[in-house]
């Protein structure tokens, strides 16, 4: 399989009738991490070790689906952004969890002097955080994906919060986690407003997914100032078995 990840001739963001935010893994690859991304005709992701995230284009037909396929390998999850078209016949779902996305206008965020930049060298601890707390996915390079800070406690990482997706005028706040012995204490609350702060000195607007399932999360954030823009869902379809429909082979 080639995997090209060379610049995009792909028209850039925005479209008509586009919100970046409709599409916000589309409008990173296309934007801020088009350094990132790799293709296959019109179908975009991340470096597996950077985070998990294919986007389908607004419109997919027959070739793009078999792109997708070919990006994902064969029984390989496509995780669906945007208005997650239908796939073809064959493809089984493999999950879909409702979720939600809030944006903060109106969140300034607060600069904190007690938390750390993490950067490469902090990756084990941060796995190992996630591995305990299971906020969302993150892998092995999305530090990469931009400004990750912690909270330490003894010399150890007990806290974290960082930028992930970043579409034109905005950047997603995300892995936001505690351990569970720190819980209670305001960290996350500290570490989201530090990371807000980063984005408002950039002069962007700081945004957020959560499982809708997750209420205690979700209370957190609208008490500092994030809103409700949209509900969505997570949806993971299965590239089908060589030999079945869906233009898997």
């Amino acid at each position: 399989m080639h995997v090209e990840s060379r610049p995009l001739s792909i028209p850039p963001l925005p479209v008509a009738g586009f919100d970046p935010l409709d599409d916000p893994v589309r409008a990173s690859l296309l934007g801020a991490h088009a350094h990132l991304a790799e293709r296959r005709g019109r179908v975009l992701r991340y470096p597996l070790d950077v985070a998990p995230f294919l986007s389908m284009p607004h419109d997919p037909g027959p070739a793009d689906w078999q792109d997708a396929a070919a990006l994902a390998g064969e029984g390989g999850d496509v995780p669906l952004t945007g208005a997650a078209p239908a796939p073809p016949p064959g493809w089984e779902e493999a999950a879909s969890i409702p979720g939600v996305q809030l944006t903060g206008e109106h969140v300034a965020g607060k600069h904190d002097p007690d938390v750390v930049r993490l950067g490469a060298a902090d990756v084990p601890e941060m796995l190992d955080l996630v591995a305990r707390t299971r906020p969302g996915p993150f892998r092995p390079r999305t530090v990469e994906l931009g400004v990750y800070l912690g909270i330490r406690h003894g010399g150890a990482l007990v806290a974290m919060a960082g930028e992930r997706l970043h579409p034109p005028g905005w950047t997603e706040i995300s892995a936001v986690c505690t351990d569970p012995a720190h819980q209670g204490r305001g960290l996350a609350t500290r570490l989201v407003l530090a990371v807000a702060a980063g984005i408002r000195d950039r002069g962007e607007t700081p945004f957020l997914h959560a499982s809708a399932a997750n209420t205690h999360a979700i209370g957190l954030y609208e008490r500092l100032g994030f809103r409700l823009r949209r509900t969505t869902e997570f949806r993971t379809v299965r590239v089908p078995a060589r030999g079945r429909d869906g233009g898997g082979s």
